[in-house]
């Protein structure tokens, strides 16, 4: 059986018998110990953990290989522009300046610039590991039923449960329509220009927007038809309580976030690590 893109896949692993409302707390958590400092040893440990909760969870690279294709495109792109709209913004950050070398003009690249840069990048980096554990590795009708534990409204929590379930059927649906033109003799390989497989990409847009709609459309009657938002509460298949090793990954993620600020405010004394003094 294919595996869709973006799917939950059910697996027994440490991270898949976890509850979904921990791994959200955990996510953010995690997520706002990176954002809360530009401090490289603690954005540097935050990926290592990340990515070796990915290999626990056994997340196969064949199902992320495109989208982290285009993050690290994106990556690079951001890299890049980073440096041509503000190349002294490291010495200005850190108040000293080592040149390497210089291109000319206003163009040098500095240690100051090119630390700062790499930290930003790894920074946008760890973040993305813990996404993809996140979706990955949570039932979307069990993250549902948590957080309509802690007093969401179960109309929320089952339009996020659908969200979530609908990435890999946009996914799938793009792919077929895709090939579909291509075998209508439509070429958007890479024989192609760049510029004509973008304009035959924005061609898929369509069908797709038509295809979500008619899907959103039938969901929706369904819905109706099954009498869903008459009653103030529901009840739920997926339900699943937290267990001692959601409370101690919480923890864990708690104490990571407490060595974030405490880096951040008592021995940084602000967002920047600066190793050049």
């Amino acid at each position: 059986m294919k595996i869709k893109t973006f799917s939950y896949d059910q697996l027994d692993t440490f991270v898949h018998r976890l509850s979904g409302l921990s791994k959200l707390i955990c996510f953010l958590l995690l997520t706002t110990a990176i954002m809360v400092t530009y401090d490289i040893r603690i954005i540097a440990g935050i990926m290592v953990l990340s990515f070796t909760i990915m290999k626990i969870s056994k997340i196969p690279l064949s199902r992320i290989r495109l989208m982290l294709v285009y993050v690290f495109i994106f990556l690079a792109f951001n890299f890049v522009l980073t440096y041509l709209f503000a190349p002294e913004y490291g010495v200005e950050i850190y108040g000293t300046r080592h040149e390497i070398f210089s291109f000319g003009g206003r163009y040098t690249v500095t240690l100051e610039q090119l630390f700062y840069q790499v930290t930003k990048f790894s920074k946008y980096l760890s973040v993305i590991p813990l996404g993809i554990i996140f979706i990955l590795t949570t039932n979307p009708s069990e993250f549902a039923s948590s957080l309509n534990r802690i007093g969401i409204s179960y109309k929320i929590c089952t339009s996020l449960a659908l969200t979530l379930r609908y990435f890999p059927d946009v996914a799938d649906d793009y792919n077929q329509i895709a090939l579909a033109q291509q075998a209508r003799g439509i070429e958007m390989s890479a024989k192609a220009s760049v510029m004509q497989r973008l304009k035959r990409m924005a061609s898929i847009l369509i069908p797709l927007i038509m295809t979500t709609m008619e899907r959103i459309e039938t969901i929706a009657n369904a819905m109706d038809l099954r009498g869903f938002g008459k009653h103030k509460k529901r009840t739920w298949y997926a339900a699943k309580p937290l267990n001692r090793s959601d409370y101690l990954s919480i923890l864990v993620c708690v104490v990571i976030l407490g060595v974030s600020l405490f880096v951040r405010f008592r021995i940084n004394h602000g967002i920047y690590w600066n190793p050049f003094i």
